[in-house]
């Protein structure tokens, strides 16, 4: 039977993929947790803020602002085109959506992201698919089962999202090729707590590579735990 809290509303196992600014591969790790686990029935999802009539996950003006309203929700129906939402299909999700909210109005778009899950129950007494999202901003509405951020030394870029929740971490994933963390007195958005760097888990991971194994170690013992993630 379905896990659900004390209102009702259904508890699912979530892993959210973020990272510390565009282009640093976060897409690709969603599509290497979905690969790894082909069976486990994923639901898969991207979450796009934009402002200004700019795309807040590339800076070019993509036209993915919704022409109505602040928020909108779109099903990926194909694996070829090209997008991150078929990209998800194309690595073994068997639903993928896509949502985009203006800035500031993610909150909006989470009623939009609870129905669309419920409505791919098929049967509502059963066991719950588990969903991974891509997003920074969804942390601060909810506590993921897992949260993974995607970090490149090379890029100055530091999201605010993203230094936020960085600390929230389950795991670093770490880009490039040094295999470490550089030096203090690098960017800017190296000078983080000492301690934060030294001690939260860390794996190196280039693009093209397979998903790591402590961080299928993590998906694994969360798909085989209880469902604790109320959206």
């Amino acid at each position: 039977m379905a896990a659900s809290d004390t209102n009702g509303a259904p508890r699912w196992r979530l892993v959210v993929v973020g990272g510390h600014t565009r282009s640093i591969g976060k897409t690709q790790l969603v599509c290497d947790v979905l690969s790894a686990f082909p069976r486990a029935n994923w639901i898969a999802g991207k979450i796009t803020q934009y402002g200004h009539g700019v795309c807040a996950q590339n800076g070019e003006n993509c036209d993915c602002a919704p022409d109505e309203h602040v928020c909108a929700i779109n099903w990926e129906t194909q694996a070829d085109t090209g997008t991150d939402s078929s990209r998800f299909l194309a690595a073994g999700a068997r639903r993928s959506f896509w949502l985009r909210t203006k800035q500031g109005f993610l909150a909006e778009g989470l009623p939009l992201i609870r129905t669309a899950l419920l409505e791919t129950r098929s049967d509502p007494n059963g066991d719950l698919p588990p969903l991974i999202m891509e997003s920074n901003s969804l942390l601060q509405f909810l506590k993921p089962s897992l949260y993974f951020a995607v970090v490149d030394p090379a890029k100055e870029d530091f999201k605010d999202s993203a230094r936020a929740a960085l600390d929230r971490a389950d795991a670093l994933v770490l880009r490039g090729t040094s295999g470490a963390f550089p030096a203090a007195e690098g960017p800017s958005w190296t000078r983080l707590p000492a301690r934060l760097l030294r001690e939260k888990p860390s794996v190196t991971q280039r693009e093209g590579e397979p998903l790591p194994e402590p961080l299928r170690v993590l998906v694994q013992r969360m798909l085989e735990g209880p469902a604790n993630v109320s959206i």
